[in-house]
């Protein structure tokens, strides 16, 4: 069983999973910045 899990992960579908959950929560941070920094305060402006 170990050795079938090595296989799956050096093929590259790991490190893709892994690649992706860092842009994933990158780009979650990012949205999260602009809406508190940029769009809120313009909503509160506005309104």
């Amino acid at each position: 069983m170990w050795k079938e899990f090595r296989d799956f992960a050096v093929k590259g579908n790991m490190i893709d999973l892994a690649v992706g959950l860092a842009i994933g929560a990158a780009f979650t941070g990012v949205v999260q910045s602009l809406v508190k920094d940029l769009i809120t305060p313009w909503l509160g402006w506005l309104l």
